[in-house]
């Protein structure tokens, strides 16, 4: 079964991954770039200047939980990662830096474990702290097991004038052991393509002692090639094996690919590594999994998978994404997210962010506050609808409440939704609401739809009745794709020809 956890990676590798029990391992974690990164979500006109939310704070510092994991770290059984990154702290010190490299190490360690013998890891990373990362990688899979060192290239436009313009990430390409799981891929150019049924001669550069030749009776071949001044290598006609240069397009931000997710990478840079190091049926972990475009990959191209992630926002975004591009011929299961009252509740009391993020995944909703400072606008989620016969959206605005509940919460309600313009307000809440509630609620009467079906302006739903079904938010909905972008429809099959 295809699994998905929220929760911490360190927590999910030890408690629910055995030891060789995955093929493939591709992870693209935060880079301590020092930056906030938000969450974009489709929004109607006229509402995209509030269409975002923090996702992530890519900013690491020296603490109380980078002294635990160092600690780990020097009394693992792995001695040549304590002794490495000993040498490390005596370098950089109790730093941001430091701080990240011990979170890394400690995950890396696990990652080693879980990978079986012929399995691989793929680790994408930028400038930052590739240097670092590439040492610890040496320390935790063992220098002899370094396989590539991938350049991403992409164009893409940066404001910088006064150095180049960076235009490509690092992915670090490592096996388990000295036997992994590799496919050939090859690659014809336009340029290769035309050589070739031209018959003309490819390679022999700076000193020419190599000749790669692709026809052989071709007469210009032919005459190098009794000369014996080369080492002639026939090229196969398929083309040449893959480099180590990848030149797959950046995801521009208007791209239809695009989910919003802030450090989306292309499907198809992921199905090329895919490819390369796993065969259908085997077993993909991402453990920083974000908008899931490593499961999706490993979905399509009819793996099995396993992501981790953080955090609620990219949990219900990978939901989201899986049933749209796949349907019902994707299966899984969803961990560590509430399943019942009682663990609703626990999540409330551990993280009143992400139970806000998770509660308003239960009505569809695009989650609107986030962990910024300032004054609480009384929103939580914006979700918008299509009435029939009309051109312009309508707005829908959540509240939630996970800890005990005022007796004029709803009235407060109502008025931010008469604030906000909105026509539907959903007051999503852990407790039942009282009598009075209610009432409050039905004083706000109907929105009527122009087909004469009404909605309650106000509507009361509880956790407890969202999870079972027994409620949910009523409105018109003749656009069922307006609140969050979707992928195209996939078909989970075979991996085709490994050409490109």
């Amino acid at each position: 079964m295809n699994q998905l956890f929220y929760g911490d990676n360190l927590n999910v590798l030890r408690d629910s991954l055995k030891d060789e029990s995955v093929d493939l391992v591709y992870l693209d974690p935060p880079f301590n770039s020092k930056r906030d990164y938000n969450l974009l979500f489709k929004s109607p006109k006229g509402h995209e200047s509030e269409a975002q939310i923090g996702a992530f704070e890519d900013t690491w510092h020296w603490g109380e939980q980078a002294e635990r994991e160092f600690d780990e770290l020097l009394h693992q059984p792995k001695t040549d990662v304590a002794e490495l990154v000993k040498a490390l702290r005596a370098f950089l010190g109790e730093n941001d830096v430091m701080a990240y490299l011990t979170m890394m190490a400690l995950r890396l360690i696990e990652l080693n474990r879980v990978l079986k013998p012929t399995g691989s890891i793929y680790l994408h990373c930028d400038p930052t702290a590739s240097h670092y990362l590439k040492i610890v990688l040496d320390a935790v899979f063992d220098v002899r097991n370094f396989r590539n060192e991938i350049i991403w290239h992409y164009e893409k436009w940066t404001a910088n004038s006064r150095s180049l313009q960076q235009n490509h990430d690092i992915i670090f390409f490592y096996s388990k052991t000295n036997s992994w799981t590799f496919n050939v891929i090859r690659e014809i150019t336009s340029n290769l393509a035309n050589k070739h049924k031209k018959g003309y001669l490819i390679g022999g550069g700076g000193g020419a002692v190599g000749l790669v030749v692709y026809d052989k009776e071709n007469p210009a071949a032919k005459e190098k090639i009794e000369s014996g001044k080369y080492k002639v290598v026939y090229a196969d006609k398929d083309g040449k094996p893959l480099s180590d240069v990848f030149k797959i397009p950046f995801i521009n931000p208007v791209a239809t690919e695009r989910l919003g997710y802030p450090t989306q990478k292309p499907l198809a840079l992921l199905e090329r590594i895919v490819k390369l190091s796993s065969n259908e049926g085997d077993v993909i972990l991402d453990p920083f999994c974000g908008c899931g475009t490593a499961i999706h990959a490993a979905q399509k191209l009819g793996r099995q998978w396993i992501g981790i992630d953080i955090t609620h926002l990219a949990i219900s975004l990978v939901e989201k994404r899986l049933k749209s591009a796949f349907g019902a011929a994707c299966v899984f299961e969803v961990h560590g997210t509430p399943k019942d009252l009682d663990s609703a509740r626990d999540l409330a009391e551990r993280d009143k962010y992400q139970f806000q993020w998770w509660a308003v995944s239960l009505v569809d909703a695009q989650p609107f506050q986030g962990k910024k400072k300032g004054a609480d606008t009384g929103i939580d989620g914006l979700k918008f609808f299509r009435d029939i016969d009309q051109k312009d959206a309508r707005k829908i605005v959540v509240s939630v409440k996970g800890g005990g509940i005022k007796a004029d919460d709803v009235r407060s309600l109502m008025a931010v939704r008469e604030r906000e313009g909105a026509d539907i307000a959903l007051f999503v809440t852990l407790e039942e609401p009282t009598r009075g509630m209610a009432g409050d609620a039905a004083s706000a009467g109907f929105y009527e739809s122009p087909n004469g079906k009404k909605f309650s302006r106000v509507q009361l739903l509880t956790i407890d009745g969202l999870l079972s079904k027994r409620q949910r938010a009523e409105h018109p909905d003749y656009e069922p794709d307006l609140n969050f972008k979707k992928p195209k429809g996939e078909a989970t099959g075979k991996q085709e020809g490994l050409k490109l």
